[in-house]
């Protein structure tokens, strides 16, 4: 499916000058040449490398389908925000644990109240950014925004989220969001660990005083386990079925299960020609029992999902022992980062990791649903994010601690 749009007047404006810019709406990540897509995505994301999208659209990691909006100047393709399209989200998926036990007799009872059409718009994986080698202008960002809610039109999703993006792209967007209704609230901050160091040893020295001290005991303690070694396996196809199965471990004892990836995902990534990636890899004996696999991008990496033999997870220090080693990998092949995902915020800030604070942008397409996501959601987000930080909430910057609500607008487009 291709359709193309460009600017429209609101009701009660003059009819604009014509735009040089039109969006077309592709079914596949295959419709952007490569070497404009390496243009165009953050270059130091690894999540953001074309084969991961390739790779989201052959797994069933839970969206129905993907779409992807592409911003035209003429002939060129200057832009492209990706859609992850959700007919029937099941709420219970996405929430913590406390409010999953409070639906869990709804669910038993009509399991259909818990499914929420919803159309995400950035990325399912990693951050939320519009791909684009220079920053737009308003009529541009206005013409992907308003096409966003037409795909949600066509496609009977409800709600819309600009998910987990960073600040700094979140206020070239503000705007344009706030002119068509959405409301910005808080998300969970990524984790990222600023690198420069000239060996890992140097890295560890530089810790302060107690995390340096755990650090050596882990690593110890790990050592020190009858079988342990740690390898980067760089062709982990054969591994699939142990990966798998440990990261299964993992999602069974996690608090959200949004995109749980799946063997067909993790075929093509291994399969694609980019991004560069490794499997750190845990072994006891000849057993896996620990990974944690790690995508790389210009001078950034990310370790992407992890997977762990709780049997042993806690005696043999596997979650450090994969981190540890991830980080030495990162600082070996140059890069100036890693990033980690939103979860285990205790041990990563030991690990040295600062919080990058996020923000989902959201509305509904319905005036009445839009007023109560706005009425309740930030709510209950900001009661998930205290609980999801600990002590470690001082970490966030207060500017973003609690970002403002635009006022309450009704778009031109949104169904009554």
């Amino acid at each position: 499916m291709r359709r193309e749009r460009g600017a429209a007047p609101r009701p009660g404006e003059p009819p604009p000058a014509r735009s040089p810019y039109r969006v077309e709406i592709a079914d596949t990540v295959d419709a952007v040449p490569p070497e404009v897509w390496r243009e165009l995505a953050p270059a130091d994301d690894p999540l953001w490398s074309q084969g991961v999208f390739a790779a989201m659209e052959r797994g069933r990691l839970g969206p129905e389908g993907y779409r992807y909006l592409l911003l035209r100047r003429g002939d060129e393709v200057v832009a492209v925000l990706p859609l992850c399209l959700f007919p029937g989200l099941r709420l219970d998926y996405v929430v913590g644990p406390r409010e999953r036990r409070l639906l869990r007799p709804l669910r038993a009872v009509c399991p259909g109240l818990l499914r929420v059409p919803m159309l995400f718009c950035g990325h399912l994986l990693g951050q939320g950014h519009i791909a684009a080698a220079r920053p737009l202008p308003p009529e541009a960002v206005r013409l992907l925004v308003s096409a966003a809610g037409d795909v949600a039109d066509w496609s009977g999703l409800g709600t819309v989220v600009f998910k987990d993006f960073g600040d700094a792209e979140l206020a070239l967007l503000r705007p344009e969001l706030a002119r068509a209704g959405y409301f910005v609230t808080r998300s969970l901050p990524d984790t990222e660990l600023r690198l420069g160091y000239d060996s890992f040893e140097a890295y560890v020295r530089a810790l302060p005083a107690k995390p340096r001290r755990n650090a050596r005991s882990k690593l110890r303690k790990f050592a020190a386990w009858p079988g342990a070694r740690v390898e980067i396996v760089e062709d982990f196809a054969p591994l699939l079925p142990d990966v798998l199965a440990l990261y299964e471990q993992v999602m069974d004892r996690a608090d959200q299960t949004l995109d749980r990836l799946d063997a067909s995902f993790l075929t093509a990534l291994a399969g694609s020609a980019e991004p560069r990636r490794a499997l750190v890899a845990v072994f006891e004996d000849d057993r896996l029992v620990a990974f944690l696999l790690c995508l790389f991008r210009g001078t950034g990496a990310t370790g992407a999902r992890i997977g762990l033999d709780y049997r042993i997870a806690h005696e043999a220090r596997l979650y450090h022992a994969v981190h540890y080693a991830a980080i030495r990998l990162a600082i070996e092949s140059g890069c100036t980062h890693i990033r980690f995902a939103q979860t285990a915020y205790t041990p990563k800030v030991e690990l040295g990791c600062g919080l990058v604070p996020q923000s989902y942008a959201l509305t509904h397409r319905r005036p009445l649903p839009r007023a109560l996501l706005r009425a309740l959601l930030p709510r209950a987000l900001d009661t998930a994010l205290a609980e999801a930080l600990g002590a470690h909430a001082d970490l966030l910057p207060a500017s973003v601690a609690a970002p403002p609500s635009a006022p309450e607008k009704r778009t031109s487009h949104a169904p009554s």
